[in-house]
């Protein structure tokens, strides 16, 4: 009995790992490292917005989730938007960068940090907080990075599910409360990025359609696929009935302008007729859920570095 619990300990420590990037991670409990007179923080890192609306449904509930799955954390907010930034200060409201915030825990005594973002891909955002936390590495005995929402295949199949599970049932009530019409096309909108890490998007949308959502399209604001793109999807589906929705953590400016106003008039033109589901993906309490994993993850296990992996390969060891 013993040794098959400890085979089963094992197995599903590799099913978590691979997870979250194979053999990227090695188990390290970072709470479990601390000595007395340390103290640990948690830092949630968002983009931001000036929406008051959307902040509440998004930003300010999953930072009450996260106080609350991680007691043993003292919980702490930065924006990373200079824009929302500056303009939140003109109506007197202080939001911290990432940077200006860990030196502040580093002032207040935190020896271990956790930092987790809200962003949806590994993008410039990810590559600019990641040279923050390095910057200021030195200063802390242990400080964390966890990962955006789409880190990891298995990340990307549980949003698949989640948008099923969320946005397909709510078609099927509408059948199902006598409303009839066309089949209803979803148009998922992200954000976009001029980096090769915009592939993630075309990505979702190979798999929304491998798992038989093909009423499923993903375009992105600035980056591909383009509206042109995501336009010949719904012309090859023969959809007529198009609802929108923000692929983003919040629904900020670019859900109530690009969105709500520029994609949506320029749909109808082409005939389409079109809704705006106003719901950033930050408000899924399912989506929530995944950042939160993220977290609970990052406290257990500490991030390889490709050097430190290839110092590893060069002292003998055979698997990379």
């Amino acid at each position: 009995m013993r040794k098959l619990l400890i085979l089963f300990f094992f197995c599903s420590l590799t099913i978590l790992l691979h997870a979250h990037g194979g053999g990227n991670y090695e188990h390290s409990d970072m709470l479990a490292s601390m000595k007395p007179g340390d103290k640990a923080a948690l830092l949630m890192v968002h983009f931001g917005t000036t929406h008051d609306d959307t902040r509440t449904l998004t930003i300010d509930a999953i930072n009450a989730k996260a106080r609350e799955a991680f007691p043993e954390l003292e919980m702490h907010e930065a924006f990373t938007s200079r824009i929302i930034i500056r303009r939140l200060k003109a109506r007197g409201i202080e939001k911290l960068t990432p940077l200006d915030a860990m030196l502040r825990l580093r002032s207040e005594g935190y020896t271990h940090v956790v930092v987790q973002s809200s962003n949806i891909i590994d993008g410039v955002e990810m590559e600019s907080l990641r040279r923050d936390i390095e910057s200021v590495q030195p200063l802390f005995k242990e400080i964390r990075a966890g990962t955006p929402l789409l880190y990891s295949v298995e990340d990307a199949e549980k949003v698949v599910e989640i948008l099923n599970n969320r946005l397909n049932a709510t078609a099927q009530d509408k059948k199902a409360s006598g409303k009839k019409g066309a089949k209803e096309h979803f148009v998922l909108v992200g954000h976009g990025t001029y980096t090769p890490s915009t592939a993630i998007y075309s990505q979702m949308d190979y798999m929304l359609k491998a798992n038989g959502m093909t009423n499923f399209h993903l375009g992105t604001i600035e980056g591909y696929p383009t509206f042109e793109t995501m336009l010949a999807q719904l012309k090859a589906g023969k959809a007529k009935q198009v609802t929108l929705v923000p692929f983003m953590f919040v629904a900020g400016d670019h859900a109530k302008n690009d969105i709500a106003e520029d994609w949506k008039e320029a749909l109808e033109k082409e005939g389409y007729t079109v809704n705006v589901r106003m719901e950033g993906l930050g408000q899924v309490p399912e989506i929530q859920e995944i950042f939160i994993d993220h977290i609970r993850f990052m406290l257990k296990h500490r991030m390889l570095g490709i050097m430190e992996k290839k110092a590893g390969y060069a002292a003998g060891k055979d698997v990379e």
